[in-house]
């Protein structure tokens, strides 16, 4: 049955976050009057499709990405609705819009998920756990966190992450209390071993909760979901300095086991899962990378400036080196996966 629900739950989530990029790229395409030869759902052998208009319709048999083929897109084009013929703020709308989408689903995800909650979490402690250390280095009843090691946090999501980052088992830690800022140095913070071996904080405190409005879940829904943002930046930036370890890396295989799990657990985590990849697809999408929708967009901003074209055969092999290194991160996250599987 778990096997089932792992199957289910990943076609959910990969299906529909793809589908709604595409999605993206198409309405936008179409909104240009660009012509689309072809919107797939998947890769590999075709399965199915049919034909309306100028645009095949087409689903395939792997469900790891799909694509919008437009005309004029990777090669020179004088057809009417080519793509490579149209305004360059057009194609530069057009290239945003997939990862445009993916934020605006998570954001809908979150404030789905805001909604069917019956208390909003504070950033307010209401309490701790029997013998807490932290209560014990300091922090009370009634103190708000505004800050952890100087980062600020806006919500419960946010303290919830910036405990997690804690290396060395303590923090500072700055509180609104009685009206005032202070800083609290050097809160230690209880730890415990998990399964696998590695020491992960405790989180020994418990917060107030409010009542959902109208305007607190509209709040709570765009801070939860900056918080998502801020938290793939975060790990991309500590991924970049060196301060995470690469081999917590996860590509599909892994993606795949955690909505198993999530699964297994709720509807809930399920929903809190996609929201979460879309947001981050969406982040990940427009990086300034070759291969990648930001890379594309790299190109078409410069043109945009300047007003000069690059040489399309510069930008295409700047995109094969590209798409070449982003399947050897693929093949390093599949095989860190298979190895934390296998473990």
């Amino acid at each position: 049955m778990s096997v089932v629900l792992t199957i289910l739950a990943s076609i959910f989530i990969f299906g529909l976050i793809i589908f709604i990029h595409e999605l993206g790229h198409f309405i936008a395409a179409k909104k240009s009057k660009i012509t689309v030869n072809e919107f797939s759902l998947g890769m590999g052998p075709r399965l199915f499709g049919f034909t309306k208009g100028e645009t095949k319709y087409n689903l395939r048999l792997l469900p790891i990405g799909g694509f919008v083929a437009m005309e004029g897109e990777d090669e020179e084009s004088d057809k009417p609705g080519a793509f490579n013929k149209a305004p360059v703020w057009n194609r530069i709308w057009v290239v945003a819009s997939g990862a445009i989408m993916n934020l605006i689903l998570g954001f809908i995800v979150v404030l789905a998920l805001t909604c069917s909650m019956e208390l909003l979490g504070t950033r307010t402690i209401g309490g701790f756990a029997e013998n807490a250390a932290t209560e014990a280095s300091g922090l009370q009843v009634d103190d708000t966190i505004v800050a952890i090691n100087g980062r600020k946090t806006y919500l419960i999501t946010d303290i919830q992450y910036e405990i997690a980052r804690i290396r060395d088992g303590s923090a500072d830690i700055t509180v609104k209390r009685g009206g005032e800022e202070i800083t609290l140095d050097d809160v230690k913070f209880d730890t415990a071993v998990a399964e696998d071996g590695t020491e992960t904080i405790v989180f020994d405190m418990i917060f107030y909760g409010v009542k959902p409005t109208f305007g607190t879940v509209m709040t709570y829904s765009f801070r939860w979901t900056l918080s998502i943002a801020k938290l793939v930046v975060s790990s991309l930036v500590d991924l970049v300095t060196g301060s995470a370890d690469v081999s917590q890396l996860s590509g599909p295989v892994g993606i795949v086991t955690v909505v198993g799990q999530a699964a297994q657990d709720s509807f809930f985590s399920v929903l809190m899962l996609l929201a979460f990849i879309s947001i981050n697809l969406g982040i990940f999408n427009i990086l300034p990378l070759p291969a990648l929708d930001g890379g594309r967009l790299i190109f078409l901003l410069f043109e945009a400036i300047t007003k000069k074209k690059l040489d399309s055969k510069y930008e295409s092999l700047v995109n094969v080196i590209g798409f070449v290194l982003l399947m050897l991160l693929m093949v390093f996250v599949t095989y860190n996966d298979i190895t934390r599987l296998v473990k």
